[in-house]
């Protein structure tokens, strides 16, 4: 389980950033950062991939009620003009900029700071394991792309993206190749795939 020991290592106010959504076919990037204020009542915060939807979502309300926060994204059309790293640090960036108190230290869950100066920006591997906001902003990105997702299959149901939210399943792909992609595809994830 996650905890606060990387943040009390960093000190000061610490800010952690995840993000969900690289690699689906479909969709957008969505990136969230979160300062927590209130640790007691976050104990069960885990990385959003060990937990059920069902958890999530329970635990996604808890955090916006207990931390300062930001949710972002990266558009379609923007994974495919940037490509998918430069469109999810973005969506990091606009995050981070959301969130409306000071703070000293950024987390990132990965090797790769989105900004070039590294000045208080610590990258941390498996981040959402190790740190309890980086964990917390998981839950936060992963329910936010998630209901993005639900609302999307609406409009396209024959896609499945209210199961396989955006990824290539092999129904997914069976859709794209019958049907065609949409406006919501990421047509550079789909060279290899024929209509």
């Amino acid at each position: 389980m996650p905890d606060l020991s990387i943040e009390e290592q960093v000190g000061g106010v610490v800010a952690g950033v995840d993000e969900a959504g690289r690699g689906p076919l479909a969709g957008p990037v969505v990136a969230a950062a979160v300062i927590i204020r209130n640790p007691a009542l976050l104990g069960q915060v885990n990385d959003s991939k060990k937990l059920s939807k069902l958890k999530r979502e329970k635990l996604f309300s808890l955090i916006k009620e207990n931390a300062e926060y930001g949710i972002a994204l990266a558009s379609v059309d923007e994974i495919d003009e940037l490509n998918i790293l430069q469109a999810t640090l973005l969506a990091m960036r606009r995050a981070i900029g959301l969130i409306k108190i000071k703070f000293d230290n950024i987390l990132i869950d990965g090797n790769i700071s989105p900004y070039k100066k590294h000045e208080n920006i610590f990258t941390i591997v498996g981040g959402d394991a190790k740190s309890l906001s980086i964990a917390a902003a998981s839950i936060l990105a992963k329910v936010t792309r998630d209901g993005i997702m639900n609302g999307l299959h609406m409009s396209y149901p024959h896609y499945g993206w209210d199961k396989n939210s955006g990824y290539g399943t092999k129904s997914h792909i069976e859709a794209i190749k019958t049907l065609g992609i949409t406006t919501h595809h990421r047509k550079t994830f789909l060279r290899n795939i024929s209509s």
